[in-house]
């Protein structure tokens, strides 16, 4: 299974605590819908305030819900050319090699 990790990258002159407080609202808006314990277990993110980005990983409904809510608070809190935002596939973890364990009767 791929799946898609958003990466939003914004302009030096937004606050990064703003972004903070958008990704936060944007947090319980997924938490009103699919309530606190799945968004905590589905919203895989990251922020990191000094290079002003925020990386959501789509890969469960919360996570898709997640980045519609925060692209469109941002965009409409900050404006469509304050952010930039790039999707790119994410590996699936390596699969675990198994062991076969003969069958003995």
């Amino acid at each position: 299974m791929v799946t898609d990790l958003y990466r939003y990258q914004f302009d030096k002159g937004i606050p990064a605590d703003e972004v903070g407080a958008t990704l936060i609202l944007s947090l319980l808006g997924a938490e009103a819908l699919h309530g606190a314990a799945q968004t905590r277990l589905d919203a895989a993110h990251t922020f990191d305030p000094k290079a002003r980005a925020v990386t959501i990983d789509a890969g469960t409904p919360v996570g898709r819900d997640l980045n519609r809510l925060f692209i469109g608070f941002v965009t409409r809190e900050f404006g469509p050319d304050a952010v930039r935002v790039t999707r790119r596939p994410m590996p699936p973890p390596r699969a675990r090699a198994r062991r076969t364990e003969p069958v003995t009767a």
